[in-house]
């Protein structure tokens, strides 16, 4: 494995399952639809993050952290399961969450304050602002601070994709199944430069096309090979990655990051109800619509065969079971 040599604390449940997804194929006619369940990683109701945050937490150990500060969005998995492993490994954990506290605390918010999370809002200033502030707060207090970014998004983080990309590869080649495209959503970066790293690296030739959950094209594509290159350095490999290299679409945006519009609930209806599989408002209900309208109008083709890769996050389904309810699919009580 590529990452063998680097420190890594055992957080996931792994490997995730690879299944078929014989219903929505049909529901759509073609391609041939495969998931990779990275929603059953564990860790407080699972999610794609426990991969990066075994690298992240083992790095923050290894240098003698006692708190782990991260930063996201009030419905972040990412800030979930970050205080699901500082808790594991008995870390304090301090997250950062965008904008002013919301009225109910539901779905990821709830569980932050369960998983003992210590939670600040930078209101009107930004993340990064606060959580530099407290960088310096608790380091002044005596104690030892570690940040981990927006996603665990950097080179450390990526390292969890480098390995999972290795781990999918080789279920795919137990089943001798060759993958035209492997599918998901990005928004900080990491995940999709560890899997482009990863597939690079050892010479996965599917491509690794996301759907932007949140940026534009350019600025996912420039954020991506950022975090790619810094990821080849820390392998101790050597190979050109180019912003270009970078296949992101992001004609999904919709209203913008969080808003969850028609498309997103139909994909997450039609999931559920032909594979009893839940996806979330903002990643994967997002990637999957738009993998729903790429194949619709043809730009996938109905013989091939595309990996959607789950990254979790059905927690914040509960944050938004008012617009869910109030689609046309919503059922009346008799």
């Amino acid at each position: 494995m590529l990452t063998d040599r680097l420190p890594r604390a055992r957080l996931a449940y792994l490997p995730t399952p690879l299944e078929e997804l014989p219903r929505l194929t049909q529901a759509l006619g073609g391609p041939r639809l495969l998931i990779k369940r990275d929603d059953q990683t564990g860790l407080a109701t699972g999610g794609n993050k426990a991969r990066k945050l075994e690298f992240s937490i083992a790095d923050a150990l290894g240098q003698g952290a006692d708190t782990v500060i991260t930063l996201g969005a009030v419905q972040s998995n990412h800030c979930r399961q970050t205080a699901a492993a500082a808790a594991r490994t008995g870390l304090r954990c301090v997250v950062v969450l965008r904008g002013h506290a919301p009225e109910g605390w539901n779905g990821n918010l709830l569980l932050d304050h369960l998983l003992g999370a210590e939670v600040v809002f930078a209101g009107d200033r930004t993340r990064e602002e606060v959580a530099d502030g407290l960088m310096g707060e608790l380091q002044r207090a005596g104690h030892r601070p570690y940040l981990i970014p927006v996603g665990a998004s950097n080179a450390v983080g990526a390292m969890g994709f480098v390995a999972a990309m290795e781990e999918a590869a080789g279920q795919l080649a137990e089943r001798r199944v060759h993958v035209d495209r492997v599918v998901f959503a990005s928004s900080s970066g990491g995940t999709q430069a560890g899997l482009c790293v990863g597939a690079r690296a050892i010479g996965f030739r599917g491509q690794i096309a996301a759907i932007s959950a949140e940026c534009p094209r350019q600025e996912l594509q420039a954020t991506v090979a950022t975090i790619a290159r810094a990821a080849i350095g820390r392998l101790g490999l050597e190979m050109p990655f180019a912003p270009d290299e970078v296949v992101a679409c992001d004609g999904y945006l919709g209203a913008g990051y969080a808003v969850m519009g028609e498309p997103e609930r139909e994909a997450i209806e039609l999931m559920a109800r032909c594979e009893g599989i839940l996806l979330d408002p903002v990643y994967t209900g997002r990637a999957m619509a738009g993998l729903i309208d790429l194949i619709r109008r043809g730009e996938f083709g109905s013989r091939e065969t595309i990996l959607f890769w789950h990254t979790g996050g059905s927690a914040a389904l509960f944050a938004y079971a008012g617009q869910l309810m109030a689609g046309p699919g919503r059922t009346e009580n008799r």
